[in-house]
């Protein structure tokens, strides 16, 4: 029988497998969660194997509790306690157990998990600008279950006509441009007396992201209070203007450049009366020195941009084209994830599945990012959907089993993800619409919600 000749495209590719491998074990040190957060000694459901279940249910939005339990049992992590329970079969794989340890978890012991992997990530990716990280800011929404809860918490939109039935949560959420990376998000009410804005919750975003790094947002962040709030923790921005804003400040600033296609102007950068009013936390001395680009992209588009970078127009118009990925990233998060459709019953228990979700999300990508290096493509050349599929169908059960299963599975499910391309449309582009309402009809009945305040029986 002869043996197998290794080719160099083999050994570049095993080597790449074990460079993986040990970025997933080094990164994702779920054990170091049993040292931080230690339950009793005869325990089945430690911290790192309810974090893990987490991110199992969560990878299947579908599954149950007690899918997950079974899933534990088919492919129990290495980790996993040696318990008698285990070692002779007698693990019930009814799902209260399960659903207690997931209670009982700290919050905390999830945005750690969150952290390590995002940050992890970060790290490993090159900078997207120079050697400064960016980071795109969006805001969103996501409807939850109605339970009293959390309709106290994040209480639904209303109108003429009542109270809506579903509570509505506002996020802002932060990705890194290079590796795609999602920070945790900051989480709000959108209506309701505590209700607060995007560019309020931006302020906790911010502090997150690592020094000297590149805001980069759309209009809606395009004011005073947000630059400010970017520039005095030393990070630089890149904010798109809407007009009647950008005009305002073009009247006092001075011409520094002009083109047929472009015109650049500096200005120190004040608040007005109103903003000072909205956001009386702003010093008395607050002033910044900005450049103002007008950019003529098309007939029907003008980019307004306002920044602290010193680029030129071009290479700052190319920069912040590459925000429309933070849409892309949001809603890979949102409908392939589905996140929109977490049913959890307490504000506690929704903030653990969201950030299960946020691990699941940037371990997707990081393996995206794998296979596209080793086909020389750019990971958002890509399919996030395709590759998710691959992950949690190959991949996300054996992930921390044996090393040698583990490698062996690895291999095989990067072998399928290099085949996730996204097809080759070059000049392609679709524009946003908006997607006209169905008319609602009128012959249902409506249920009422349940009670906030349900009466004491």
């Amino acid at each position: 029988m002869c043996a197998r000749i290794v080719v160099p495209e083999d050994i570049e590719k095993a080597a790449e497998f074990d460079r993986a491998l040990a970025w997933i074990r080094e990164h994702v040190d779920l054990p170091q969660a049993d040292e931080f957060w230690p339950v009793r000694h005869n325990a089945v459901y430690t911290t790192a194997v309810v974090l893990w279940m987490l991110i199992i249910q969560r990878a299947s939005p579908d599954a149950s509790l007690e899918a997950a339990v079974k899933a534990l049992l088919e492919a129990p992590p290495e980790f996993l306690p040696r318990n008698k329970r285990i070692a002779t079969n007698t693990l019930s794989t009814s799902s209260g157990g399960y659903s207690t340890a997931r209670s009982r978890l700290p919050l905390s012991a999830v945005e750690w998990f969150a952290q390590e992997v995002a940050r992890s990530l970060i790290a490993a990716a090159p900078a997207a600008h120079g050697h400064r990280r960016v980071f795109l800011i969006d805001g969103t929404t996501l409807t939850l279950a109605p339970e009293p809860e959390l309709r106290r918490q994040f209480p639904p939109a209303s109108n003429q006509h009542g109270r809506g039935v579903w509570p509505i949560a506002l996020l802002t959420v932060c990705h890194e441009l290079s590796s795609g990376a999602c920070l945790i998000p900051q989480i709000g009410a959108m209506y309701g007396p505590e209700a607060v804005s995007e560019t309020a919750l931006i302020e906790k975003n911010l502090d997150e992201l690592p020094a000297d790094s590149i805001v980069m947002a759309d209009a809606g962040f395009g004011i005073f209070a947000v630059a400010w709030k970017a520039f005095a923790r030393g990070h630089s921005f890149l904010l798109r203007m809407a007009p009647n804003r950008f005009h305002s400040l073009t009247k006092q600033a001075t011409i520094v450049e002009q083109s047929a296609t472009h015109t650049v102007r500096e200005h120190v950068w004040t608040p007005s009366s109103r903003e000072r009013k909205t956001h009386p936390d702003l010093p008395r001395d607050a002033a910044i020195r900005v450049r103002l680009h007008e950019l003529l992209i098309s007939d029907q588009l003008t980019l307004r941009l306002v920044t602290t970078l010193i680029d030129d127009s071009e290479t700052l118009a190319a920069l912040y084209e590459q925000r429309t990925h933070v849409e892309t990233d949001l809603r890979n998060l949102k409908i392939v994830l589905d996140t929109e459709h977490i049913r959890a019953r307490s504000v506690d228990t929704f903030q653990k599945e969201l950030l299960a979700s946020l691990v699941f999300y940037n371990l997707v990508t990081q393996f995206r990012a794998q296979a596209a290096r080793l086909i020389h493509k750019s990971p958002r050349q890509m399919s996030f959907k395709r590759t998710w599929t691959t992950f949690r169908t190959f991949l996300l059960k054996p992930m921390f089993a044996a090393p040698q299963l583990c490698r062996e599975q690895f291999a095989r499910a990067l072998s399928y993800a290099t085949l996730d391309k996204l097809p080759h449309r070059p000049g392609r582009r679709s524009p946003r619409e908006v997607y006209k309402r169905r008319p609602k009809s009128q012959h249902f009945k409506k249920r009422s919600p349940k009670p906030d305040n349900p009466p004491d029986s």
